[in-house]
């Protein structure tokens, strides 16, 4: 008898992870001991999105699936780094609360959890910047930890509504928070199913469901995922710095224009403040010129400027 005790536990904690699969509200264990430790089994469906990218190898390619792709991770990047970033996380502009939900539910789309999570996380970040309690540091970690291992510990996977009380009066995020595995199962849903009536409705696009599967919801959320943490990991090691920050932030060019604008990292940890993340007109940030746009069209207002005194401040 004494050794079905320590076997129930073990069931239970499976029992549990298995739960927090499709429950991200389930409580987990995250005491001073294991919190900063990977939760291997939490992580298995990380882990099987990046091995489901090989199915290239069989659904073969075509223009259509590449085109998908391409338009998921163009949208969905923006959704995170306007949405999820500069309005969730910084509140640089304002927007109708239908505008916030439909662009809280792309980004959702694009598995890297809620928003309130996001929000929560990268608030934090930024009042501890390469400090020893900044979850994704290069300088405390290393590459690895700060580009996804951070993602995968069990204190990461829990989001903390104490940062985020602005966000967590509007019931739809926190059940977009909570259930964050429901948006992006009903995007692969609907792109098997497009690709499904694509290959009998038009054969000469030589697609199919698992095509469209693979190529628009694996390899493009893989990739997105990627170049996203690319700011927690190299746009604190590799660029130029125009401001001096307490931190590593860097300027990069390459990683803006893979992340929409992202990569302005410097300017946007010496004024996070600003909408905007290219300080200087040669500085593309397609974020921004989104943003312009949509501000044109009445969807969203009030994008906080650049104030004089920070340029002043520039070195270059």
């Amino acid at each position: 008898m004494a050794s079905a005790a320590p076997l129930r536990s073990r069931r239970e904690r499976l029992l549990s992870t298995i739960r927090r699969w499709f429950d991200a509200g389930t409580a987990m264990d995250t005491d001073s001991g294991r919190a900063d430790r990977i939760d291997w089994l939490r992580a298995v469906p990380f882990a099987l999105m990046h091995l489901a990218c090989l199915g290239v190898i069989w659904v073969g390619v075509s223009w259509i699936a590449v085109a998908v792709a391409a338009a998921l991770y163009a949208i969905r990047m923006f959704a995170i780094t306007a949405f999820y970033h500069r309005y969730f996380s910084h509140r640089t502009f304002q927007a109708p609360r239908w505008v916030q939900f439909v662009f809280a539910v792309i980004g959702a789309s694009s598995v890297q959890r809620g928003p309130l999570w996001w929000a929560a996380h990268h608030r934090h970040h930024h009042r501890h910047a390469d400090q020893p309690q900044d979850p994704h540091s290069p300088r405390q970690r290393g590459f690895w930890r700060s580009h996804m291992g951070w993602f995968l510990t069990r204190e990461a996977f829990t989001t903390d509504l104490a940062r985020v009380p602005d966000l967590a009066r509007f019931p739809e995020l926190r059940w977009l928070d909570r259930f964050d595995i429901a948006v992006p199962v009903l995007l692969a849903a609907g792109l098997y199913a497009l690709g499904e009536l694509l290959e009998r409705a038009a054969p000469g696009l030589h697609t199919s469901g698992p095509q469209l599967l693979v190529w628009g919801f694996f390899v493009s959320t893989v990739a997105l995922f990627h170049a996203t943490v690319t700011i927690n990991s190299l746009a604190h090691r590799f660029g130029r710095r125009r401001f001096d920050t307490r931190d590593d932030s860097r300027n990069n060019l390459w990683l803006a224009l893979l992340t929409f604008g992202e990569g302005w990292h410097n300017n946007h940890h010496f004024f996070p403040g600003s909408v905007r993340q290219g300080f200087r007109w040669w500085e593309v940030d397609m974020t921004w010129y989104g943003l312009r746009a949509m501000a044109a069209l009445r969807l969203v207002s009030g994008l906080k400027p650049i104030p004089a005194w920070v340029l002043d401040k520039a070195r270059y």
